[in-house]
């Protein structure tokens, strides 16, 4: 006999309004960057801009995620497309990368020949860069625990602030001194920023797509909690996988004793439930066996 439980994902009321907002500030904002890299012959500039525009694209994708994770299920994706969220956050982290190997690659031709950078400017333009992701950064701040999708988000523009700041002082510098390769130095900085953080993203995203125990989630704990009903004798076939980047499921067959009263089941599920609640996941499907009944499922 199997039973099964939902229990909605985390409220991420307001997330809608956040990344349309950041979408903007930041979409302004490469413009401008570009633009700016371009005239003031500034490669760290034109590099922030790129990584500026990967969370540009980065938000859009995550906000088509949580669009489609509504998307109610139907008789070919009887989850809906909650999946999508991972997926999305899997081909962000994937930009990121491209991204900066356009980057390295640009910077390891500027090492040759350094090109004349108006620092001062340079170091005005990324100001106003710091500014605005540390303010799109902030929008983010609250939910970043509760969606893959907006942690990355957040993380992406935490980085952005933090290498607008590292732009701006070696601008001062630039203007200061008239070294020219320190703009290219930047640069490879910016590089190693965004691999830094995209990391855990991708790693996270790959896991979660090849149907993996989501971080966060011990399943020892998980046996732990179910086993602390004292009717369940043996707990086994235990799977845990991510439906979305909010909703974790779980299978999962218990043992209960022999003489187990039917009627006795609900409140033991209720329990269980809750219990698995607290761990983190939504939507578990339990199957029961007697204890003298052997299991006769094969385990993957």
């Amino acid at each position: 006999m199997a039973t099964h439980n939902h229990t909605g994902p985390a409220d991420l009321s307001g997330v809608n309004r956040a990344f349309i907002v950041g979408i903007v500030l930041n979409l302004l904002f490469v413009v401008v960057e570009f633009g700016a890299g371009f005239f003031l012959n500034s490669l760290a500039l034109i590099s922030d801009a790129g990584h500026n525009l990967s969370d540009v694209a980065s938000l859009a994708l995550a906000m088509l995620a949580f669009r489609l994770a509504k998307v109610k299920p139907n008789q070919t994706f009887t989850y809906g497309l909650r999946k999508s969220t991972i997926l999305i956050s899997l081909f962000n982290a994937v930009i990121l990368l491209i991204v900066i190997g356009a980057i390295a690659w640009e910077s390891l031709g500027r090492l040759k020949e350094p090109l004349h950078v108006q620092g001062d400017y340079m170091a005005v333009v990324a100001g106003i860069g710091i500014i605005i992701n540390a303010v799109t950064a902030m929008l983010f701040f609250k939910n970043r625990k509760k969606d893959l999708n907006i942690k990355g988000a957040f993380l992406h523009l935490a980085a952005d602030a933090l290498v607008s700041l590292g732009v701006v002082v070696a601008g001062v510098v630039i203007g200061i001194t008239a070294w020219y390769w320190l703009d290219t130095a930047v640069s490879f900085a910016i590089v190693i920023v965004i691999l830094v953080s995209t990391w855990g993203l991708l790693r996270d995203s790959t896991i979660l797509a090849l149907d993996g125990v989501p971080r966060g989630i011990d399943l020892e704990k998980v046996r732990i909690a179910i086993l602390s009903s004292k009717e369940i004798k043996d707990v086994h076939h235990i799977h845990v996988w991510a439906m979305s980047t909010t909703e974790n499921a779980l299978t999962a067959h218990i043992v209960v004793a022999n003489d187990f009263p039917l009627s006795a089941f609900e409140p033991l599920k209720a329990a269980i439930q809750k219990s698995l609640l607290v761990q983190n996941i939504h939507h578990s499907t339990l199957e029961i066996e007697l204890t003298g009944e052997p299991c006769k499922s094969i385990e993957f």
